[in-house]
């Protein structure tokens, strides 16, 4: 039987070798996503962020880094997860279908100039796959976060939008790599908006 504590070791090597592995061919969608956020936040715009299970999680993680703060003090940021409102997400679901919940949220509260964070570890995701077209609609950006070859997500996005894609084959390491890709993102964002180091 292996032991257990090596097998939770072998997790830290494995996370720590996929972020390495993948650090050079995300560098710079990354670098573009930054600007792409920080232009729309400059110009009044507002992000909004999707994603099921630990991709929900996710979004609204990256939601609460904008509106309050990453590291440093700084003005509330206009961020809003489409996962929280459980009234929204129920009578959508209940009254039409599943896979509108966040696509007429963005239909709703997206307006042109606003930048949409779609975040599925398949790509494939039905729900976020409307999400992104329905922002392409209301003439939003898109930075869509992936994994594996970026699925039907890779496939529709338009010259403007930003594909991070995580290219491996776990779901967890995929998820560990968004999360850090997001925490890149709060930092570029406010070093950007405020310089310093």
């Amino acid at each position: 039987m292996t032991n257990l504590a090596d097998r939770i070791r072998k997790h830290f090597d494995e996370s720590a070798q996929t972020k390495l592995q993948v650090k050079d061919a995300l560098a710079q969608p990354l670098a573009d996503a930054a600007q792409t956020l920080v232009t729309c936040l400059m110009n009044d715009g507002k992000i909004l962020c999707c994603g099921n299970g630990g991709s929900a999680a996710d979004s609204q993680h990256f939601a609460a880094e904008l509106i309050n703060r990453f590291e440093i003090e700084r003005p509330a940021l206009a961020a809003i997860a489409l996962t929280t409102d459980s009234s929204v997400l129920t009578s959508i679901a209940n009254d039409y279908d599943y896979n509108q919940i966040f696509s007429k949220q963005v239909r709703g509260l997206g307006m042109a100039g606003d930048v949409l964070i779609a975040i599925s570890t398949s790509g494939n995701s039905a729900n976020v796959v409307e999400a992104v077209h329905a922002a392409h609609e209301r003439d939003m950006r898109v930075i869509a976060l992936t994994g594996h070859e970026g699925g039907l997500m890779g496939e529709i996005l338009e010259a403007d939008d930003v594909h991070v894609c995580v290219n491996v084959g776990r779901t967890a390491r995929i998820q560990e790599v968004h999360l850090l890709a997001l925490h890149c993102l709060c930092d570029a964002i406010d070093h950007l908006l405020l310089g310093g180091e």
